[in-house]
């Protein structure tokens, strides 16, 4: 399996490049070379403050005629500061601008949580603004709106879960195509996995490898014993295991990387087959960890708390 298949039958890539956290001097160098040595598919978001980089790496690219923008999957996602149906359409234009970009083949809501205008990252309770006053419902609206206008091929959702995505399909128009949540041998998300296989709703995962965001955590997935034991009985990096478990649970993978060897291994996954003994070992590593726990949205006498993003 190397693409998923979207309602219409557009396909994307099932490994992409993730560029969270790339330094907006790295990313450029970073897209420029993912796309030389073959990756189709940039996940971006205007949130990682480096889309304009991307934007002039995609342009030159296609200057160099190593690709078509028809080549490419680019995927961005509405910041939290833009909730709401009015505000949908200018935040997206601002990243079709960054990105020099006409369109984007999909579009997504970053997160369930609503932050005041202006607002990057919320200190205090007054930055944000509660579900009820711009429920999701409304910000869907102008989502659908990208899809009228052209300017988004495909819309959907991040870090969601099944009650929110349920209040969404509830009364959409056009239905999400796709959740993007953190996804690993760590964090299986079965129970949300299997809604959205029962609706339709393709999966993404982020943080596919684990992550270092909590440095305090003695977690490292790349250094489990199993996991390592299955690499080097497949001749496989730590790193191919991870993405290759996830890849054959149908799901869609955007591993980061700005380092050229770590791009070619990532990408030679898709060459790697797992056994179904190996998928059955793996599965057992299910641990519910998150690495990106949502703790960040809490603050003193604030409208959100981790938990109520994730299970409420």
């Amino acid at each position: 399996m190397t693409s998923l298949k979207f309602r219409n039958n557009d396909e994307m890539p099932i490994l992409g490049l993730g560029t969270f956290r790339s330094e907006p001097n790295e990313v450029y160098n970073a897209v420029l070379l993912a796309i030389k040595i073959g990756y189709r598919h940039i996940d971006c978001a205007a949130a990682y403050g480096n889309e304009k980089e991307v934007g002039k790496a995609i342009a030159e690219a296609v200057k160099q005629g190593l690709v078509t923008r028809e080549d490419l999957w680019v995927t961005s996602k509405l910041w939290n500061a833009f909730h709401g149906e009015e505000n949908v359409i200018p935040a997206l234009n601002q990243t079709l601008k960054d990105l020099q970009l006409n369109y984007l083949d999909l579009y997504l809501i970053h997160w369930p949580v609503a932050l005041k205008k202006g607002t990057e990252m919320p200190e205090k309770a007054s930055d944000f603004i509660p579900l009820s006053e711009v429920p999701l419902t409304n910000t869907w609206k102008g989502m659908e709106a990208t899809l009228k206008q052209g300017l988004a091929r495909h819309i959907g959702v991040s870090n969601f879960n099944e009650n929110q995505l349920k209040e969404i399909m509830a009364t959409a128009v056009h239905q999400p195509e796709m959740n993007q949540v953190e996804m690993h041998p760590f964090l299986q998300q079965e129970e949300l996995k299997a809604f959205c296989v029962q609706n339709d709703i393709l999966l993404t995962a982020y943080a596919p490898l684990g992550s270092l965001v909590d440095e305090n955590t003695t977690l490292r997935l790349l250094e489990n014993d199993r996991i390592k034991s299955i690499a080097n009985a497949r001749n496989m990096s730590p790193a191919q295991v991870a993405l290759a478990y996830t890849i054959q649970r149908g799901v869609a993978v955007i591993p980061k990387s700005i380092n050229e060897a770590r791009l070619l291994q990532n990408l030679e996954t898709l060459n790697h087959t797992l056994t179904e003994e190996d998928m059955a070992l793996l599965k057992d590593l299910d641990k519910g960890h998150r690495f990106i726990d949502g703790k960040f949205w809490e603050v003193e006498n604030g409208p959100y708390t981790a938990d109520s993003i994730w299970n409420n």
